[in-house]
């Protein structure tokens, strides 16, 4: 394809580590995912951070983490301030935990939670709020923070598609008492497969490293506050002390990471290059809306809405974009109420969700990538250009 969605970003340095660890006979995780957890959490300047196979069973893990906590657990029937637009497993998680979500519309030019519903969509039930920066685009991390902060609820950060971004001069994915990453193919840095959970909370991390291990103890951290060890040994090394899975990594995807992660800032440099040239040609054009950015972005991919003042026929759009090579999909998961699974959810909305159906109805993505598209980002516009006339 011309303009593809996502795109390779390994290089001689990844292939080079995979043979390392298939001489080494180790497959399953060991020392390699261990030294990218300690430089992963080094990089965004957190105490912990705990490697899964992918970004969606970080969330998982996430959430049961603080289902599990001594003090203050999230519990069946706590509800949860969500964004209407993220994927899909920023919500199943609360839905398997049996926590009610309180759905709330987006900033139509960030694409990021209503800041402006929060108070709204508080009441006595509200134990957490989720946070989800769109696509690389920072949400109002500080104002979020600061709301739970002031009403004793969990921030959850999902930040599985905005890593490497800032705002107000920190990291997305520092703010929440549990923070979420992924490692998929199309993400700012690929492990094949993977995810990571950043926390600053001891008892988060002990939890969090269980629950990835099928609940027992081992892989526990020294001193963990989630038991008190005993003299059989026997028994010890098969000692189960909370519910879990099996959602460890692999020591190929700790190799990898370590490798990409050198290379994360001159990723992030050529996207937000790549960026400049795609607000260049589309910001001040009144047939589109595209992603204002709140910070700094990280870019994931270029976002357009088909200004819904005018009459622009998105599949007339999407048709010569096909025909053009061009690669495009729904914004993020789109309007999560809009899809079938939301029947098996306990729910309601604060207010209309308009932002997040218009993006929902009138959207879509094209790719970003770490080199230069500035040659495919013009095709586009003359396509776009063409196609809305």
């Amino acid at each position: 394809m011309y303009y593809e969605l996502a795109a390779s970003t390994w290089g001689a340095e990844e292939i080079a580590a995979l043979h390392r660890v298939i001489d080494s006979g180790m497959f399953t995780m060991g020392e390699n995912v261990r030294r990218f957890e300690e430089a992963f959490a080094a990089r965004f300047g957190k105490r912990h951070a705990v490697m899964v196979n992918s970004g969606s069973s970080a969330n998982l893990v996430g959430v049961a983490a603080l289902s599990f906590k001594q003090h203050k657990p999230l519990q069946r029937g706590d509800e949860i301030i969500v964004p209407a637009i993220s994927w899909s497993t920023t919500f199943h998680p609360l839905q398997q935990y049996g926590l009610k979500l309180r759905f709330v519309d987006v900033d139509l030019q960030t694409l990021n939670i209503d800041v402006s519903q929060l108070e709204a969509a508080l009441t006595p039930q509200t134990r957490a709020v989720m946070a989800v920066s769109i696509l690389g685009n920072p949400a109002e991390l500080p104002t979020l923070r600061a709301f739970c902060d002031k009403h004793g609820l969990y921030l959850f950060e999902d930040n599985c598609e905005s890593m490497d971004a800032k705002v107000d001069g920190r990291y997305t994915g520092t703010f929440g008492d549990i923070n979420t990453f992924s490692f998929f193919f199309s993400h700012h840095i690929s492990t094949m497969e993977g995810g990571m959970i950043l926390t600053d909370d001891d008892e988060l991390f002990a939890l969090c490293r269980a629950i990835r291990n099928h609940g027992w103890t081992r892989d526990q951290p020294p001193g963990s506050p989630l038991y008190e060890k005993r003299d059989d040994d026997f028994f010890e090394a098969y000692r189960f002390i909370v519910p879990g899975y099996n959602v460890r990594p692999l020591e190929l995807s700790g190799a990898v990471g370590l490798e990409q992660l050198n290379k994360l800032d001159d990723f992030t440099a050529a996207r937000r290059a790549n960026a400049r040239h795609f607000q260049a040609l589309f910001a001040n054009d009144p047939r589109f809306i595209i992603q204002r950015e709140n910070g700094e972005s990280s870019w994931f991919s270029f976002t357009l809405i088909l200004n819904p003042a005018m009459d622009l026929d998105r599949r007339h759009v999407m048709r010569s974009m096909k025909d053009a090579d061009i690669g495009f999909r729904i914004i993020t998961g789109g309007n999560f109420l809009r899809h079938d699974a939301i029947k098996y959810y306990d729910y309601d909305c604060v207010g209309e969700i308009i932002n997040a159906n218009t993006a929902h109805d009138r959207g879509f993505f094209v790719g970003n990538h770490p080199f230069d598209l500035r040659d495919r980002i013009d095709t586009l516009q003359r396509v776009l250009d063409t196609a809305t006339r």
